[in-house]
């Protein structure tokens, strides 16, 4: 049985659901998705179902002071102040999941890579769309940064969080926004 401390907090002005275990992070969404909206009740059944899935029975806990030191460093990310996210990640994956992940946390601050360079830096160059799907299924946005991966010509390129916030996020660490965004 794991744990899971859930609130919400903020981002700019978005609004995120957040979540960790004892071990660290595991989810960070926007209450945004698909460039619509999402209610509280909407944005915790989804990560309700992506614990189901992940966790061995979790048990949910809305524990604000469980997630302040995720949140302070989400919160000095958003306000230009944090670069590294240096906290815990408690992350759920498979093997080629997890390589991918940690390709993407090497990613420096600021800079964009293609999908294709990170399957060459996983020596997978044929495994692009595999190394897309792996992207897409990150469970924690931002502190693991999948918004840094661009199309092949820069274009901005799926996100889950929504491209606008994609778009919001590359600008506010400085990166060029691809011809989309």
């Amino acid at each position: 049985m794991t744990t899971v401390y859930w609130s919400l907090g903020r981002l700019g002005d978005e609004q995120l659901m957040v979540a960790a275990t004892e071990q660290g992070l595991c989810y960070v969404q926007y209450l945004q998705q698909k460039e619509m909206k999402a209610s509280e009740e909407e944005a915790l059944s989804a990560l309700k179902a992506w614990g189901q899935s992940k966790l061995n029975e979790p048990v949910w806990h809305h524990d604000p002071s469980q997630l302040k030191p995720y949140l302070d460093e989400l919160e000095a990310y958003g306000g230009g102040g944090r670069g590294v996210f240096t906290l815990p990640l408690d992350m759920r994956g498979t093997a080629f999941q997890m390589k991918v992940w940690q390709a993407l946390q090497a990613i420096p601050y600021g800079v964009t890579a293609t999908y294709s360079d990170v399957a060459a830096k996983l020596d997978r160059t044929s495994a692009v769309r595999a190394v897309g799907t792996a992207i897409g299924a990150n469970p924690v946005l931002i502190a693991v940064p999948c918004h840094r991966v661009v199309g092949k010509d820069g274009s901005l390129t799926g996100y889950r969080g929504g491209l606008a916030n994609k778009a919001k996020l590359l600008r506010l660490e400085g990166a060029a926004v691809g011809v989309n965004g």
